[in-house]
C-alpha cells in the first residue's frame, strides 16, 4: 500500500509542474500580446517559449513513464486551477497492473488530495479527450476502438480481441499465466477494459485479462549475442509460427505504414503519419519499430505492412515485461499481412538469405561441425574409457584367475605327489595290510563329468546302490567306515544292522552273539554336512565330502593310529583332495590315466595290449566322414555281422548306446552273394571289397538317418542327438555277435598294488528295459568255461597293472557260438576302472551266505547246515560244504514302490512267503537304497540250482507288482522286461540242458 501511494504521489507532482509550466507559457503569451500590440511579433520569443515548455512537458513525462509503470499520462489543460476544476473518470488498472497501482475509492483514508481533485490520468476515456482538445488544443490518438458487446454494456474495451483470440493457443507457453487458465485456454487472455458511468469517475476492472503482449513474463538472458542462439530463435520462430491459428478479422487500421526490405522510409507521408500521431510515446515505438525491422531484414522480407495500432501496443507490452523475452512471434502479428511475412518467415533456409545471412550460414556449419566433432571426439572418448574400464577389468579378473589357477595347480600337484607317494607306501606293505587289521573308507563316488550329472535323475540313490560295500565286515580284521550321500532313515540303519548280525557263519558252536556284536562295532555310516547345502547340484560324493569339515574331522578321529585306504567309485580329481586332506593312499588309479581308459576307446586299447579278442570295430572316431568310411570299411570286411553297435566313449550303464541292423541296406544282399561267389579266402583282396565298399558309402548316410536308433530313448530320443553328442565327445563303432543266442557277463577283478590280479565275481548279465543295460546278474556265471575265463581275466589284469591302474576293475565280455565252426566265441567289449555294483551285491550275498565264490570251480559255496547233534565220524563223512546259484538284481526300479513305507513292505514279503532260510542258506534278501522316494530297491535270490533261483526271482518280481499295483495304477517299472528276461534264460536253459542229455545217446 505504501508504494502505491508513493508511486500516486509522483503522478501528482509531475501533474503540479506540467501546470506550473504551462500556465508560465500562458504568462509569457500575455505578456507578448500586452506589450506588442502595436508592433509586429517576435515569433522566435514564442517559439522559444513553447519548445522550452514542450521540453519541459515532455521530460517530465518521460521521467514519471519510466518511474511508473510506463503508462502514457494525459496532460492537464491550461487553466487556472484554483478558479476551475474539471472532473475526470477515475482508472482501475488490468490484473497484471495490481501489484503497481492500487485503485482506492475516494473516500479512502489517506488518499492525496490531489487524487480527490480528479486529475486527469487516463487517455483512453473520451471526457479526458474532448477536454484535452477543448482546452489545450492536444487531440490524442483513436487508439482503442470500442467494440459492440462493450457498447453495448457501456464499457470500451482495450486492444484488438480478434488478435487476442488468434494466439490463446500458445498461452501455455508464457509464464506468469495462472495454471487454471492454461488449461482452460478460454479466459487465458484476458482485456484490459473500462467502465464508464453516466456523471461518475469510477473505473471497474472486467474479468478478462490485458493482451498477450502486456502480460509480464520472466525475461531471457540478453548477455550472449551469438548468431547460434538468434539462428536458434530463428528456427524456433519458423517452427512455432506454422502451428499459429489464423488471427480473426480485424478492422482496418488508421497508421498503417510499410516497411520494404526491413526499411521504413522516414519521409513516407504515412510513415511521418504515424510518428507524428504518436509523439509523445515515441521512444518505445522506436525500440519495437527497429526490432521489427531487424527481424525483416534478417528473412529478406520483401514487403511488410505494418499496423500502426498493433506496434503501439506491443512497445507497450513490450515495456511491461517483453523487452527481454523472444519478440518474434508477436512481431509477425502486428503486420497487416503477417501471413505473407510467416509463409516467408517459415520457408527453410530463409534466414541465411537476409542480412548477415552468408555470415550466419558459416557460423551456423561452423557451430554443427564442430558439435559434431566434439560429439564424435566424445562419443569416442566415452568408448575408449569403456574399452578401457573392460581391459582393466578383464585383466585384474584375468590376473585373478590366473593365481587361483596356479594356487589350485599348486595345491593339485602337491596332492598328486603325496598320493603317489602314500600309493608307493600302500604297494610296498599290501601283504602286510590285508594280513592285519585294516580300515577301509567306502566312497561309491560317482565322478561323472558335470554334463552327464546334472541329467542323472536320482543321483544319489545311484551313489548310494553300493551300501551293501559295508559287509566287507564279514572279515574279522576289517573295519568299515561307509560314507553315505544322503541320509539313511532309523528303519534302514536298523534293518543293514540285524543284517550284518545274521553273516550265515557257523561252525557248530554258540558263537553268533560274539560275533553280531563284534560286526556292529566295526562298521559306521557317514553323511556329509555339505549333503544339506548342494540339494540340486548333483555334485560326486568325493566333493560333498571335500566340502565337510565335520565329516572329515569325524573320520580323521576314527582313522587315527591305524592302517587305513580309501576305496573310491568313479575316480575324480576330489578323490586327491580328501585323500591328501585324510592323510590316508587310495586303492585305485590317478584320476587322470581313470578318466583316460575309462572311455570305451580306451578300454579298446587295453585289450588290444592284452591280446584278448574283440569284436570288429573302431574307436576315436570324432567326424562324420570318418565315421561313414570307417562303417563302410567295417561292413565290407565283416559281411556275417547282422547288427553294428554305436558306443558314445563317456557315457556309461547302456546310456550312450545306438543300433543299426544291416538288413535294411538294399545293397546287402547283393553284397553276400558276391561275397558267397568269392569265398572267405579271395575276400580278402581288397581290389575285390572295392565295389562293394564304394556301394556301402552311397548308401549309409541314409540308411542310419533312417534305421539307427539310440537304446535307450530317455537319454537320447533320436538318432540325431545321439549323433550329435557321438561326434563331440568321441565314441566306437563295433559289431554285434553274429548269433541269435548270445550272452554278456560280468566279471570283477582286484588289481592288487603289489602286482597280483584277483577275481573277485563273476556273473550272466540280465536286462531290463533298454537290452543292452544290465541290471541284475546270476551267480556264479555258467557261460564260460571257469579258466578260459580266468586267462582273459588275467591278461587284461596285467595290461592294466602295466598302464598303472589298480584298485577294482569290471570286465564285459560276450560269448555266442560261432555257426561256421561251431567255435564259442569270447568277446571283451567294454573296461570299467570302479567298483561295481555287481560286486558289492556279491558281497552281500556272502555275507548272508557265510559262502565263498571259488571262481577256479565256477561255484558258489556255502557251509553245509548241521541239524543235529552227531558223532564227529558220522559229521566228517557229510560233505563240509555245499553249492549254490543266486540271482541279483541290483537295479529294480517300480514307482508305486513309493506308495509302501519299508515295514509294510517286509510284513507283505512276509505274508507272500518271501524271505531268507538261515539255515538252508536260501531264499530272497532285499537292499535298501533309499528312505524318501523309496523307488529302487535291490533283490538277491538264492537256491541249490539256478533254475530255482530264476524262478523265485520271477515269482517275487511278480508278486510285489501285483501287491502294490492295480489294473488303473501301473506304475512305471523294469519288472515286466526283467521277468520276460529271465523267462528266455530259463528257456534257453532247458534247450541246453536237454541238448546235453540228448549227445551221449548220439
Amino acid at each position: 500500500m505504501s508504494n502505491i501511494l508513493q508511486k500516486e504521489d509522483k503522478l501528482g507532482a509531475v501533474i503540479v509542474q506540467v501546470q506550473d509550466d504551462l500556465r508560465q507559457l500562458k504568462a509569457t503569451l500575455e505578456k507578448i500580446t500586452a506589450n506588442e500590440k502595436s508592433k509586429t511579433l517576435d515569433t522566435q520569443a514564442l517559439d522559444n517559449a513553447i519548445c522550452r515548455t514542450e521540453n519541459s512537458i515532455r521530460k517530465h513525462a518521460e521521467d514519471y513513464l519510466k518511474t511508473v509503470n510506463k503508462q502514457q499520462l494525459v496532460l492537464p489543460s491550461i487553466e487556472d486551477l484554483q478558479k476551475k476544476t474539471v472532473q475526470i473518470p477515475k482508472w482501475k488498472p488490468s490484473l497484471e497492473r495490481v501489484s503497481d497501482v492500487h485503485p482506492q475509492r475516494e473516500d479512502l483514508p489517506g488518499a492525496s488530495p490531489w487524487r480527490k481533485q480528479g486529475l486527469a490520468v487516463n487517455t483512453c476515456h473520451p471526457n479526458t479527450r474532448i477536454f484535452l482538445h477543448q482546452k489545450s488544443g492536444i487531440s490524442l490518438p483513436d487508439i482503442h476502438k470500442k467494440s459492440p458487446n462493450a457498447a453495448k454494456h457501456g464499457r470500451m474495451i482495450t486492444g484488438s480481441v480478434a488478435r487476442l483470440q488468434a494466439i490463446k493457443s500458445n498461452v501455455r507457453c508464457i509464464p506468469g499465466i495462472p495454471e487454471e487458465d492454461k488449461r482452460t485456454g478460454s479466459k487465458c487472455h484476458k482485456q484490459l477494459k473500462w467502465e464508464t458511468e453516466p456523471e461518475s469517475t469510477d473505473v471497474t476492472t472486467d474479468s478478462e485479462c490485458a493482451p498477450f503482449w502486456s502480460t509480464k513474463t520472466p525475461p531471457p538472458s540478453t548477455t550472449s549475442k551469438s548468431m547460434d542462439q538468434r539462428d536458434q530463435r530463428d528456427n524456433l520462430i519458423s517452427g512455432s509460427l506454422q502451428n499459429l491459428p489464423v488471427p480473426a478479422p480485424v478492422n482496418i487500421t488508421k497508421y498503417p505504414f510499410t516497411i520494404i526490405k526491413g526499411q521504413t522510409d522516414p519521409t513516407a507521408t504515412d510513415f511521418c503519419h504515424f510518428k507524428q500521431s504518436f509523439s509523445l510515446c515515441w521512444t518505445t515505438v522506436v525500440d519495437a519499430l527497429g526490432a521489427l525491422e531487424k527481424l525483416l531484414r534478417d528473412f529478406a522480407v520483401p514487403l511488410a505492412k505494418v499496423s500502426g495500432e498493433r506496434l503501439v501496443e506491443f512497445s507497450h507490452g513490450r515495456n511491461n515485461g517483453w523487452r527481454k523475452a523472444s519478440l518474434e512471434i508477436p512481431l509477425i502479428l502486428v503486420l497487416e499481412n503477417w501471413e505473407e511475412v510467416l509463409g516467408v518467415v517459415s520457408r527453410p533456409g530463409q534466414r541465411y538469405k537476409g542480412e548477415g545471412g552468408m555470415e550466419a550460414a558459416a557460423i551456423h556449419i561452423q557451430s554443427c561441425w564442430r558439435r559434431y566433432s566434439a560429439r564424435t571426439a566424445y562419443l569416442c572418448h566415452c568408448r575408449r574409457k569403456w574399452a578401457a574400464g573392460i581391459i582393466a577389468i578383464s585383466w585384474l579378473m584375468h590376473a585373478q584367475m590366473r593365481r587361483v589357477r596356479k594356487t589350485l595347480q599348486a595345491r593339485r600337484f602337491s596332492q598328486l605327489e603325496n598320493n603317489r607317494s602314500r600309493a608307493q607306501h600302500l604297494a610296498a606293505n599290501w601283504k602286510h595290510i590285508q594280513s592285519s587289521k585294516r580300515t577301509i573308507i567306502h566312497i561309491p563316488s560317482l565322478g561323472y563329468s558335470q554334463s552327464q550329472r546334472l541329467y542323472l535323475r536320482g543321483f544319489d540313490v545311484l551313489q548310494n546302490i553300493q551300501i551293501s560295500r559295508v559287509c566287507d565286515v564279514r572279515d574279522e580284521n576289517v573295519e568299515v567306515i561307509y560314507v553315505c550321500p544322503q541320509h539313511l532313515g532309523d528303519n534302514i540303519l536298523q534293518y543293514y544292522t540285524s543284517l550284518l548280525k545274521c553273516d550265515g557263519a557257523t561252525d557248530g558252536t554258540d558263537n553268533r552273539t560274539t560275533q553280531a556284536s563284534s560286526c556292529m562295532r566295526r562298521f559306521i555310516i557317514l553323511t556329509p554336512e555339505a549333503v544339506d547345502y548342494f540339494l540340486t547340484h548333483n555334485m560326486c560324493l568325493s566333493t560333498l565330502l571335500k566340502y565337510s569339515p565335520c565329516t572329515l574331522k569325524r573320520i580323521r578321529n576314527l582313522i587315527q593310529g591305524k592302517q587305513a585306504f580309501i576305496v573310491g567309485g568313479v575316480a575324480h580329481v576330489d578323490d586327491l583332495a580328501v585323500a591328501d586332506e585324510l592323510g590316508v593312499p587310495i586303492l585305485g588309479p590317478e584320476p587322470a590315466i581313470a578318466q583316460l581308459y575309462s572311455t570305451k576307446s580306451g578300454g579298446k586299447k587295453i585289450f588290444a595290449g592284452a591280446e584278448v579278442d574283440v569284436p570288429p570295430g573302431q574307436g576315436d572316431i570324432y567326424s562324420l566322414n570318418q565315421l561313414h568310411e570307417m562303417l563302410a570299411e567295417l561292413m565290407t570286411q565283416n559281411t556275417a555281422v547282422q547288427r553294428w553297435i554305436f558306443k558314445i566313449d563317456s557315457e556309461h550303464g547302456g546310456r550312450g548306446t545306438a543300433y543299426c541292423d544291416v538288413c535294411h541296406l538294399s545293397c546287402y544282399n547283393w553284397a553276400l552273394q558276391k561275397y558267397r561267389r568269392c569265398g572267405p579266402e579271395l575276400w580278402k583282396a581288397e581290389w575285390i571289397q572295392e565295389s562293394v565298399l564304394l556301394k556301402y558309402l552311397d548308401e549309409i548316410p541314409e540308411w542310419l538317418a533312417h534305421y539307427a536308433q539310440p537304446a535307450k530313448t530317455s537319454c537320447y530320443p533320436n538318432w540325431a542327438c545321439f549323433l550329435k553328442t557321438f561326434l563331440r565327445q568321441g565314441g566306437v563303432v563295433e559289431a554285434y555277435p553274429p548269433s541269435d543266442s548270445v550272452t554278456c557277463l560280468t566279471v570283477d577283478l582286484l588289481l592288487e598294488p603289489a602286482g597280483e590280479v584277483t577275481m573277485l565275481s563273476c556273473g550272466d548279465q540280465l536286462h531290463g528295459s533298454c537290452q543292452l543295460e544290465a541290471v541284475g546278474s546270476t551267480v556264479p556265471q555258467t557261460s564260460v568255461h571257469p579258466e578260459t575265463l580266468r586267462s582273459i581275466c588275467i591278461r587284461v589284469g596285467q595290461a592294466c597293472l602295466q598302464r598303472l591302474i589298480v584298485g577294482y576293475v569290471s570286465v564285459d565280455l560276450v560269448t555266442y557260438l560261432d555257426h561256421n565252426t561251431m567255435e564259442q566265441k569270447v568277446w571283451a567289449v567294454d573296461l570299467d576302472i570302479a567298483y561295481s555294483d555287481q560286486l558289492a551285491m556279491t558281497q552281500m550275498l556272502l555275507m548272508v551266505t557265510g559262502g565263498t565264490l571259488n571262481l577256479h570251480t565256477g561255484c558258489l559255496q556255502v557251509p553245509a547246515p548241521i541239524r543235529e547233534k552227531c558223532c564227529e565220524h558220522q559229521i566228517a563223512a557229510k560233505p563240509p560244504v555245499g553249492n549254490r546259484y543266486a540271482v541279483i538284481g541290483n537295479h529294480l526300479h517300480h514307482t508305486n514302490l513309493s506308495m509302501l513305507y519299508h515295514h509294510v513292505f517286509f510284513q507283505m514279503c512276509k505274508v507272500q512267503g518271501i524271505g531268507f532260510n538261515m539255515k538252508e542258506k536260501q531264499g530272497t534278501v532285499f537292499a535298501l537304497y533309499d528312505n524318501s522316494k523309496r523307488c529302487s530297491i535291490g533283490m538277491i535270490t538264492v537256491s541249490e540250482d539256478l533254475q530255482g533261483a530264476l524262478v523265485t526271482f520271477a515269482r517275487n518280481l511278480s508278486v510285489i507288482h501285483q501287491e502294490i499295483s492295480s489294473s488303473k495304477m501301473q506304475g512305471e517299472t523294469n519288472f515286466k522286461r526283467l521277468i520276460k528276461d529271465i523267462e528266455d534264460v530259463l528257456r534257453t536253459t532247458a534247450q541246453n540242458k536237454k541238448q546235453m542229455e540228448e549227445r551221449p545217446a548220439a
